[in-house]
């Protein structure tokens, strides 16, 4: 690994959770950090002031906002080398009980607004023939058995696809891609303020509600991750050479990929002689 504090780390999504602890450790390692959130005071009252430290009010979702922000990153910095897209929230709602615009609202954020970013980001990277993108998505993105969270499972699956092919895609420009899937970390992700929950709700889905409880009242709090040491393996992630693609946070995330990992290769071999013999015969 190369050592080097001299890169310039551009968050989405800063104001609370992993964002605001990859944030802070990277100012207390003496890194240049620009940092997004809605609100500018929010930001500003959770990180404090650092000489090295520049807040910015971003619209994800508005691509003026998202490239002003680049701009003024590169402007104040000189460079731009790693852009992590943590912006998002949770939905937990049946597919049934979310209406067209709970989703697509998810999505819009979840997926789209960090497309908008990295449209933004990539021609300064390209221009550098270096950096790195973390996505971060969530173990939800790579099994999707959470009764109640399937859209935003939905969203998260998506993130893991096109970070595949941005990987892909990106690589001889000298620049990695990588998707951050987090298990279950201590932060207010299952608060009210980033868990949207839906307006008609169906008391037919007991297994939602039931996983609803679980999550808002049993779980949250009590999630075994630390954001503070998730944030460190990020660092030194970046530091590597050749860097993962796929990237699993949590003993709880390691457990829950190799689960579905074996699921789909019992699946795989359970149909194989009658799936496999599916091309023109010669």
């Amino acid at each position: 690994m190369e050592n080097s504090n001299q890169k310039v780390w551009f968050v989405t999504g800063a104001s609370k959770g992993l964002g605001l602890s990859l944030v802070k450790r990277l100012l207390n390692e003496n890194y240049s950090v620009a940092a997004t959130s809605r609100s500018l005071t929010d930001l500003e009252n959770a990180v404090g002031s650092h000489a090295n430290f520049l807040p910015l009010a971003v619209d994800i979702l508005n691509e003026e906002s998202v490239a002003e922000a680049v701009n003024k990153t590169i402007n104040r910095f000189g460079s731009l080398d790693v852009v992590v897209n943590n912006a998002g929230y949770g939905l937990l709602g049946a597919l049934e009980e979310l209406t067209d615009a709970e989703s697509r609202q998810n999505f819009d954020v979840n997926v789209f607004g960090s497309l908008n970013v990295i449209r933004h980001v990539l021609p300064q990277l390209r221009k550098q023939q270096s950096g790195h993108i973390f996505n971060i998505a969530s173990i939800g993105g790579f099994t999707g058995n959470f009764p109640g969270f399937g859209i935003y499972c939905a969203t998260k699956f998506a993130v893991h696809g096109f970070t595949e092919s941005l990987a892909a895609e990106v690589k001889p420009f000298g620049i990695n891609a990588t998707v951050v899937s987090p298990g279950y970390f201590r932060t207010n992700f299952l608060n009210d303020s980033s868990l949207s929950t839906p307006k008609n709700v169906m008391d037919a889905y007991k297994t939602v509600r039931d996983s609803q409880q679980l999550h808002e009242k049993d779980i949250n709090n009590n999630q075994p991750g630390d954001p503070d040491k998730a944030a460190s393996v990020m660092i030194k992630v970046a530091s590597m050479q050749q860097p993962p693609v796929q990237l699993f946070l949590g003993p709880d995330a390691y457990h829950l990929a190799e689960v579905k990992i074996k699921d789909v290769e019992k699946d795989l071999e359970s149909v194989r002689e009658i799936a496999t013999a599916t091309n023109f015969e010669n």
